[in-house]
């Protein structure tokens, strides 16, 4: 299976965005009304620049107290985003997520952000790839073969 098919099956997955200047404050509230957690920092050209998790936002209040959400996006983003392309396979998916510890990767093409898939799609897509391949198997041992 491909990050192509992962988000074939994702349906009404529209892009959560924030700007490099919007407010931690803002950015948090974008996660939480899109109860989501991360978010896609692009510049004006829609260019992928970073990306603020929930843990970036937790991570800094813990150090610098609550007036961390009147900074901007930039002071807290993770600027080196990990991506991927539609023709990798779950497994490397999984292998990023895992190496890079995060949990939500850009499905990103000519430098334009297609999609994202989270740890919950790769899961999801796994557990539908071992319901298949279990009814593949009882239909062949049923079958008498």
């Amino acid at each position: 299976m491909t990050v192509a098919n992962i988000l074939g099956h994702k349906s009404g997955a529209e892009l959560i965005s924030c700007k490099p200047s919007d407010s931690i404050e803002q950015v948090a509230r974008r996660l939480s009304k899109h109860r989501i957690g991360a978010v896609f920092i692009v510049d004006d050209k829609d260019d992928l620049v970073g990306i603020v998790s929930e843990r970036d936002i937790v991570r800094n209040m813990a150090s610098d107290g609550a007036g961390v959400l009147s900074n901007t996006a930039a002071d807290i983003m993770t600027s080196e985003v990990v991506t991927c392309l539609p023709s990798d396979t779950v497994t490397m998916l999984m292998g990023l997520m895992t190496e890079n510890r995060v949990r939500h990767i850009p499905v990103v093409v000519d430098g334009k952000i297609e999609g994202v898939v989270s740890i919950g799609d790769v899961v999801k897509a796994r557990i539908a790839a071992a319901e298949r391949e279990a009814a593949e198997m009882m239909q062949y041992i049923s079958s008498g073969v």
